[in-house]
């Protein structure tokens, strides 16, 4: 092998090295794929071809509206057709997409747009007389407001801004796509959730939502021409970075405005959804369904479940309505999940409440990371004895940039060479890992840690629990005790005596809730209970 010292000759050019980034999936698309479905909205249809010349003419008109590479671009908009273009559009013209949750306040929107400095802003019509609100009191330049109404949902144009269509209209079908010179280049900026100050900006390259979009589809066991429901909303990690990964099999995206049991249960039966991925709390929707909203099916759908640990009630509950669920694990800061659960076949004889358990566990390292591990505060990784906690920390490809204007926080984020997820865990002997609760959720009690999703784990076996969270309450003897917040099924009732006495039946006295509170629990879009919010009743008492 000696011969291979001389590499004259062997270096990179045109030829053999691209820089990598997920706008090739929807080039090589409108080709292959050209008449096959892109995208489905209720009566409304895109073919690739369809959805190709829309891209181009968006990416156009955004460069005549004088959008530069670098660039930032931002989205007010549910899970529509024109996100899923502004998804590929956007980044065909240079700049990068920053898409904003719909349900964020005026304050935190202007923030953002002031801390992203966007310089065009689409925005639903829903949605636009906030956003007009955060413009007022934005501290720099306004953005160029385009607003997008969505007809299908009965959601009409206000007009006082220029109308999404009109502005396709002004873009040139034939625009050259300007592709990344260097696949470290921003493709996109999303925020974090902000619940404990000012929310963080964190930064997408090009080359990791490429590697991504390839990594899920190999987890995920994704055939051609899957049908994926669009549930993950499209601001959260680009709503996991499916909406890039499609097109690579020319699959069709299933828009879904408002996530209910019946919308959910329609795409199913009339549009075919084979795939999609959700927080446990959309798997207790379509466990906890009317008869009225339920549709019958007769293939498997496969789901991707993140966002909180999801308890083995659910899981065994979900698998027995034709779904097969699949826990994966990830963040913001990785382009959304980049563990999974590994099924082995050598389970399958299992009972079944221990399969749940091994479901509900957030698994292995996703074949585009490096490495995924837990360690002790010295960066040591802790014995994989299922026992040991830890803290989970990643390197790989799908690991943000770092956050925008933040260095500070991008070192901290960033010290002994991983991502730190401040999430706590521990490693099976198998190397599973499995979330214990984020560093901020541990309770302390009398010097014992008490996971909060192990309280949680417990008392979703109540057959009139719907949801529960578990906080911290002050203690004057203990310090901290654990407080039950349940949101009840419909028609369901229980007493407070009730469920600790349930729970009393399931775990050490020490780790049971001594105060339950019912009530309906506050959620983010993505269906992440607010604990924050929690916290403060919790400590108000």
């Amino acid at each position: 092998m000696g011969w291979m010292r001389d590499e004259t000759g062997l270096g990179k050019r045109a030829a053999n090295h691209v820089p990598l980034t997920p706008l090739s999936h929807l080039q090589r698309a409108a080709l292959v794929f050209a008449n096959r479905d892109a995208l489905v909205y209720g009566s409304h249809r895109l073919t690739y071809a369809q959805y190709y010349r829309r891209v181009t003419r968006l990416a156009s008109a955004l460069v005549k509206a004088g959008v530069q590479p670098g660039d930032v671009v931002a989205t007010i908009l549910p899970n529509i057709p024109a996100q899923s273009e502004a998804a590929f559009g956007v980044p065909a013209c240079g700049a990068v997409l920053n898409t904003i949750n719909i349900r964020l306040d005026v304050d935190t929107i202007a923030y953002i747009l002031d801390h992203g400095e966007a310089r065009v802003l689409l925005v639903d019509s829903q949605f636009l007389p906030q956003a007009m609100a955060a413009i007022d009191q934005m501290q720099g330049a306004a953005p160029l407001v385009i607003e997008v109404p969505d007809d299908q949902a009965g959601v009409h144009a206000i007009g006082t801004q220029q109308n999404y269509e009109d502005f396709l209209a002004t873009g040139d079908p034939d625009f050259a796509w300007i592709l990344p010179l260097d696949e470290w280049e921003s493709l996109a900026l999303n925020y974090t959730s902000g619940t404990t100050g000012r929310p963080k900006g964190v930064v997408y390259h090009h080359r990791g939502s490429y590697l991504i979009t390839l990594g899920n589809a190999i987890k995920w066991n994704m055939p051609l021409f899957a049908r994926y429901l669009q549930i993950v909303p499209l601001f959260h990690c680009n709503g996991w970075n499916h909406t890039w990964m499609l097109p690579a099999l020319g699959g069709t995206a299933i828009c879904c405005r408002d996530i209910t049991a019946r919308a959910i249960y329609a795409a199913i039966a009339d549009h075919g959804a084979t795939h999609f991925g959700g927080a446990p709390i959309v798997l207790n929707l379509l466990i906890n369904a009317k008869s009225e909203d339920r549709r019958s099916f007769d293939h498997i759908v496969h789901v991707f479940t993140a966002g909180a640990p999801p308890a083995p009630a659910t899981l065994s509950a979900i698998g027995k309505l034709g779904f097969d669920v699949k826990q994966v694990y990830g963040l913001t800061e990785t382009y959304g999940h980049v563990t999974e659960c590994i099924w082995d076949t050598a389970w399958d004889d299992l009972p079944e409440d221990q399969q749940a358990a091994i479901k509900a566990r957030q698994g292995v390292g996703s074949p585009i990371m490096e490495d995924v591990t837990v360690v002790n505060e010295h960066m040591t990784p802790v014995p994989w004895d299922g026992k040991t906690q830890g803290e989970i920390v990643m390197r790989g490809n799908a690991v943000m940039k770092g956050y925008l204007k933040n260095p500070e926080a991008t070192e901290k984020a960033f010290a002994g060479g991983y991502f730190h997820s401040e999430d706590l865990a521990i490693q099976h002997p198998d190397g599973a890992i499995q979330i214990s609760d984020r560093a901020k959720d541990i309770i302390i009690s009398g010097g014992e840690n008490i996971s909060s999703v192990e309280v949680e784990a417990a008392l979703m076996n109540h057959p009139a629990v719907n949801l529960c969270a578990v906080v911290a309450q002050p203690d004057e003897k203990w310090g901290e005790t654990p407080c039950a917040f349940v949101e009840l099924k419909d028609g369901a009732t229980a007493t407070e005596a009730e469920i600790i006495a349930f729970a009393r039946e399931r775990l050490a006295g020490f780790k049971c809730p001594k105060r339950v509170v019912f009530q309906d629990l506050p959620k983010t879009s993505t269906g992440k209970i607010q604990k924050f919010e929690l916290r403060l009743i919790a400590r108000s008492v």
